[in-house]
């Protein structure tokens, strides 16, 4: 059953619908990951019947000995090994280090953060994926720039576990 506004002045345009169910859907996205105690690889929502489906990758993926890796890969998966451990982005999307535009970042290299602690945002299509830290440790290396866009798994932050 929906509840009426009887203090609606006018009906609402399917604009402003269409809005609404965005950013219910956004509220909903947000509160179901802080939820999950690992973010997962992907999140999708059907809005007619409710279908919501969240995704891992399992933590080592076999790859078959036949297939050679690339050259530009293996020069990647050195670079990663160099930094150590790392936080990857969770998504696709544009990697901020502050909450909002002028506030002072999540973390900085040197801070002690604990597993969980949320360190940075993701944003992908107006939807703000929290990277938290997956363990306590130190922050060693912050690996992108503020407002840089970001690929899913890519390295953003170093830290020395704790």
């Amino acid at each position: 059953m929906t509840a009426v506004d009887e203090n609606a002045a006018a009906p609402a345009t399917g604009h402003e619908d269409y809005l609404r169910v965005l950013e219910a859907i956004q509220t909903g996205a947000l509160q179901l990951l802080a939820g999950f105690p690992q973010q997962p690889t992907a999140l999708r929502f059907q809005v007619g019947e409710v279908t919501v489906e969240a995704e891992w990758h399992a933590a080592v993926s076999a790859v078959p000995a036949a297939i050679p890796a690339a050259p530009m890969e293996a020069v990647a998966a050195q670079d990663v090994a160099a930094f150590g451990a790392v936080v990857r982005a969770p998504s696709v999307g544009v990697f901020y280090r502050c909450p909002e535009p002028g506030a002072d970042p999540f973390v900085e290299v040197g801070d002690r953060v604990s597993a969980g602690q949320q360190i940075a945002i993701v944003e992908a299509m107006k939807l703000m994926i929290p990277v938290t830290a997956q363990t306590g440790g130190v922050i060693t290396g912050i690996l992108k720039e503020d407002n840089e866009p970001v690929q899913f798994d890519e390295p953003l932050f170093s830290y020395s576990p704790e």
